[in-house]
């Protein structure tokens, strides 16, 4: 270069090395996060930062950052004298077993992971670019709530958070793992998502926290019974899976990432098996025991039928009355609703209703078959289930069922009874395979209550009362307590023996893999919330 003959090609490269070098400093600043010392304070916690959370989630190298010299621009409280590039929060994309996931990370160093416009509007950006690409987004959240120094600004990028959660819900995979304290508004992010994974012990969620409660209510309560994992795990079921560890809850994500489809238009991925598709389940003979009021595991059936027995339990601690989780069959991903016997005897209650429809609803949402096993008494009787609404919780599983037009396939172990039978993906609102054991028993109810409401007369005239009612219930279950009356109505598919559910029902599967079924137009129902 010549300025009036003279060659400045020194001054050139010298101003260039000033302006890279001034880059590295800023990008190196938002690498820092808080500094080492906040950086101890949380490896001293027993808990990651957030750029290595991220590196531990997605594949090798994998990750690109975006949005890493945003700043806040609030100037009250002498917030501009502390400014850290990267506002608290990481976001980008990277991959998971090679499939695109956007993501991001509070970084609990910087400001305590408060939410700020800045870092809210960061968020934002990652949910609009998972939605207009249909790639799953997942938060890993570790803040101190909003960033009061910012004040309203703060709430509006909270709103705007939401806005999105509920926009793409159905659309693409959400999912949150909280890895630290998530309290007040900062809770309905992960509330809205699909999936909730907490770190035990390290995590909280509350909308009001122990001293609020304290002055409020005089309630005295700890951190972790108000709002720990154990607590959402097993009381409240917000929470879908307890880690004990942050490297176990990031795991937990992968695995879950694994059984969805990227969107809501694609088909989940199939994953290859060695285990054979014919193979039989033997032990499946002599699991239902020959007196219908023992309990056994039905856990032990799924894990006979699906794929190298693998199954991700959703949800294990609340509402063990009903298991539902993922699985394989075939290679074939597939959501798994079992009523569990050993358990309240398998009846379905509030919890076990929300539960249930809530998970079913997901499957539906994300092009994953359904496979529901049946072992159900009734409905769970009492005052406080009535009062507390089972009418209308009852009726969300219904709903969900109805609604879902995935492939359906349902086993019938043991008791089918009133209208829980109906409930559980019968025939009736739209089973596609549904198939039941020779232990099965289509009724309206057991043979003891229906012979004393038949024949209380019959009963009470009689010249020996038990020996009568005894016979009574003898002949009810003679002809009521099997699947054939049901199969002769064509309310069964097939009645089978049960070592050979797993070859049966991968080949139902593979017949309705391209299942298509056409709706009403609607804007959308109105589920009985």
């Amino acid at each position: 270069m010549l300025i009036g003959g003279v060659v400045l090609t020194g001054l050139v490269m010298s101003v260039n090395d000033d302006r890279v070098e001034d880059l590295r400093r800023r990008k190196s600043q938002a690498a820092g996060g808080g500094g080492q010392a906040r950086v101890s304070a949380q490896h001293a916690k027993g808990k990651m930062t957030a750029r290595e959370r991220i590196e531990s989630l997605l594949d090798d190298g994998s990750f690109m950052e975006v949005d890493t010299l945003v700043e806040h621009r609030c100037r009250d409280f002498e917030m501009d004298r502390n400014v850290i590039p990267g506002d608290g929060v990481v976001c980008g994309h990277g991959t998971i077993d090679g499939r695109v996931v956007y993501c991001f990370a509070q970084d609990f160093t910087v400001y305590g992971g408060s939410l700020g416009e800045m870092h809210g509007l960061k968020i934002c950006k990652i949910l609009d670019m998972a939605l207009k690409t249909g790639a799953p987004v997942i938060g890993l959240n570790d803040s101190g709530g909003a960033r009061i120094q910012e004040g309203v600004a703060s709430l509006g990028s909270y709103a705007e958070i939401f806005f999105r959660n509920v926009r793409a819900s159905g659309v693409i995979p959400q999912i949150s793992v909280i890895m630290g304290p998530c309290a007040g508004g900062a809770v309905y992010s992960p509330a809205i998502t699909d999936f909730v994974v907490m770190v035990d012990k390290t995590s909280h969620m509350f909308i009001t926290g122990p001293e609020v409660i304290k002055t409020v209510t005089n309630e005295e309560v700890s951190f972790e019974d108000l709002g720990g994992a154990s607590t959402h795990a097993t009381k409240s079921g917000v929470t879908h899976f307890t880690a004990q560890d942050d490297d176990e809850a990031l795991s937990i994500v992968r695995e879950l990432v694994g059984f969805m489809p990227s969107n809501n238009l694609e088909k989940p991925p199939i994953s290859g098996t060695s285990d054979p598709l014919d193979r039989s389940c033997d032990g499946l003979d002599k699991l239902v025991p020959i007196d219908p009021s023992q309990p056994y595991d039905i856990t032990m059936a799924i894990e006979e039928i699906l794929d190298d027995g693998a199954f991700l339990e959703v949800q294990a601690g609340f509402a063990g009355n009903i298991v539902v989780g993922f699985g394989r069959l075939g290679g074939h991903t597939i959501g798994v609703v079992g009523n569990q016997p050993s358990v309240l005897a398998g009846c379905l209650d509030i919890d076990a209703s929300i539960k249930g429809a809530r998970f079913v609803r997901f499957c539906d949402a994300f092009n994953i078959p359904l496979l529901t096993f049946v072992d159900v008494p009734g409905f769970l009787p009492g005052a406080s289930q009535e009062w507390g609404g089972i009418i209308r919780h009852g009726a969300k599983l219904l709903y969900a069922y109805a609604e879902a037009t995935v492939p359906k396939l349902t086993v019938i172990t043991r008791k089918a009874y009133g209208g829980a039978y109906d409930v559980m993906s019968s025939k009736h609102i739209r089973g596609d395979y549904n198939i039941a054991w020779p232990t099965a028993q289509l009724a309206v109810m057991g043979a003891e209550g229906a012979v004393q409401i038949i024949h209380r007369n019959r009963i009470a005239t009689s010249g020996n009362p038990e020996q009568e009612r005894d016979r009574l219930v003898d002949d009810y279950e003679e002809t009521f307590a099997n699947p054939y009356r049901a199969a002769a109505l064509g309310y069964l598919d097939d009645v089978i023996q049960p070592s050979k559910t797993r070859e049966v029902l991968t080949r139902a599967l593979g017949a309705l893999l391209e299942k298509e079924e056409i709706r009403p137009a609607r804007k959308h129902g109105n589920i009985p919330l």
